[in-house]
């Protein structure tokens, strides 16, 4: 696919999933294999080191509508993300980028599909992230209590967090993608040739973001 001017387009390839699932590693190995250049423009990226501490978790913030005052922002703030991500493949860019969209707060915000309708025109593929609870918990158990801290400790003789639960119940609706892939069972590296693979054959027809922005 190429802009008006002749030059190609960027590929963009967004990762959705639960915390903890898997994206950030499937993105490394991304950028580490993929042959041209691959800007991680997701959550954690975002979040960490754009986002004003006093406004954080920013496009992060969990399912469950425990700040409302702060939606009104995350729906402007995941606008502004989207746009630069089109931004960035209009200038020839890839981007990868791994997010948890979910539309469980205060009230529906549809952040979804509008962000799907802001990348129209531009090759884009939707890749489901898919993890199973007890290995999610498997991986926060293993990360230590000082990581847990800036999420929500989980504990081996302890009940599952309820944003935990909330996290794998909300995230993957309505669940359309191009490509669902379980870290469970293939590492991040099997999980990107699997990706790479897809693209070398061609987007389907429609893509997920085109069905997405089409049915709200």
């Amino acid at each position: 696919m190429a802009t008006s001017e002749g030059s190609p387009l960027g590929q963009i390839i967004i990762l959705n999933g639960a915390p903890r699932s898997g994206k950030s590693s499937i993105v490394e190995a991304i950028q580490a294999d993929f042959e041209g250049v691959w800007l991680n423009l997701g959550v954690d990226t975002y979040v960490r080191h754009v986002t004003p501490p006093r406004y954080r978790p920013g496009i992060g913030l969990r399912p469950g509508g425990e700040w409302p005052d702060l939606e009104p922002l995350v729906a402007c703030l995941y606008a502004a993300l989207y746009a630069s991500i089109a931004a960035h493949s209009r200038m020839g860019l890839n981007v990868i980028a791994e997010f948890g969209h979910h539309d469980s707060y205060s009230q529906p915000l549809g952040i979804l599909p509008d962000c799907a309708r802001l990348l129209a025109g531009l090759p884009v593929l939707f890749v489901g992230v898919r993890c199973p609870l007890d290995v999610v918990l498997q991986r926060r158990l293993v990360e230590g209590p000082e990581r847990q801290g800036t999420y929500v400790a989980v504990g081996a003789d302890k009940p599952i967090p309820a944003p935990v639960i909330a996290w794998q119940e909300e995230v993957h609706r309505p669940g359309i993608y191009d490509l669902e892939i379980d870290t469970s069972v293939k590492s991040s590296k099997a999980c990107a040739e699997e990706i790479q693979q897809l693209l070398a054959k061609g987007l389907p027809h429609p893509t997920a973001f085109e069905r997405i922005a089409s049915m709200y």
